[in-house]
């Protein structure tokens, strides 16, 4: 009971958060326009600084020999998740099959895991350094892989590929490998810090206005198609992902990562990379806010039996 309470706290913390982002453009106290730019200072600055300093502070590999193998895990679990996109997607309708996978298959990885995570296991918990570890290549991937769904092809952008927190990330880990890290100036560090620390709040007040913006325009729900989203993402995928984690028995740290990644909504830029691509944004926004409302209840549920079922 307490997993599903201390998730749910989390997961609503999230939300009061996007919905602040919501009331403030629907009462103008904030424009549009100002959400690109928060957005940018939240992905190329304060993430970042959150994945350096959290690196520099937590992560000690003389205690996990297999930390390099997170990135690996990630391979394997996206390949897992590819088929499953595949096999569920065979249920939604023709016309938006395409936005239906890629929302499927593009999960949000980063931000509310590291919610998550901070509130059940504590801001310095060695599961976030993990957790940065893991989704190393995700960015690259997603930037680089979501435009197949839209018959654009592979686009290996080298921007996009050596991304802000690839970067960050792996000089954070070379400084504390090499023993480095004990030469920079504690105030770099902790400015580091004060800056991280604004990413996820940031992001989900990006998230909550670009919905405001987004569903003034967007025509009559596709309910049958809504429904049909949110039982394959919100529980299908956690529920299969669970039954793999039990067979293969991965180190539970590992595992509750996993099962973190199948149970999160879709990724906050899927909107975005849809619409770029000539794909049905409006659609999306519905699988991506219905999805998100219902991890309230979905999120927490799925890691009380994840708990219950693999105990650490």
């Amino acid at each position: 009971m307490q997993t599903f309470t201390t998730t749910f706290s989390a997961v609503a913390m999230l939300l009061a958060i996007g919905f602040l982002g919501y009331w403030l453009l629907a009462r103008r106290v904030m424009s549009g326009p100002v959400l690109g730019s928060l957005s940018a200072l939240a992905i190329n600055i304060a993430l970042p600084c959150l994945t350096f300093t959290s690196i520099l502070t937590n992560f000690h590999p003389e205690k996990n020999a297999g930390w390099w193998g997170l990135p690996l895990w990630w391979v394997g679990v996206t390949a897992l998740f590819t088929a499953m996109t595949f096999l569920c997607s065979a249920v939604s309708a023709r016309a938006t099959r395409r936005e239906f996978r890629a929302s499927l298959l593009f999960q949000n990885g980063m931000f509310f895991p590291l919610a998550i995570i901070s509130e059940v296991h504590g801001a310095g918990s060695p599961l976030i350094v993990a957790l940065f570890l893991y989704l190393l290549f995700y960015p690259a991937f997603f930037f680089s892989f979501s435009p197949l769904f839209f018959s654009k092809g592979v686009r290996l952008d080298p921007a996009r590929i050596f991304n802000p927190v690839l970067v960050s990330t792996l000089l954070a880990v070379l400084l504390r490998l090499s023993g480095a890290d004990a030469h920079i100036p504690r105030f770099i560090v902790e400015s580091a810090r004060m800056l991280g620390a604004m990413a996820v709040p940031l992001l989900m007040l990006v998230l909550g206005g670009n919905i405001y913006i987004d569903m003034k325009g967007t025509g009559r729900p596709a309910y049958a198609e809504v429904i049909k989203f949110v039982l394959m993402k919100n529980l299908l995928f956690p529920l299969v992902v669970l039954g793999v984690i039990i067979a293969v028995r991965p180190p539970h740290g590992v595992a509750f990562i996993i099962m973190l990644q199948a149970a999160v909504p879709p990724v906050t830029a899927v909107p975005i990379i849809t619409e770029r691509e000539g794909g049905d944004r409006n659609i999306v926004n519905q699988f991506m806010v219905s999805s998100f409302l219902f991890s309230l209840a979905s999120i927490p549920l799925m890691l009380a039996l994840f708990s219950a079922l693999y105990p650490g």
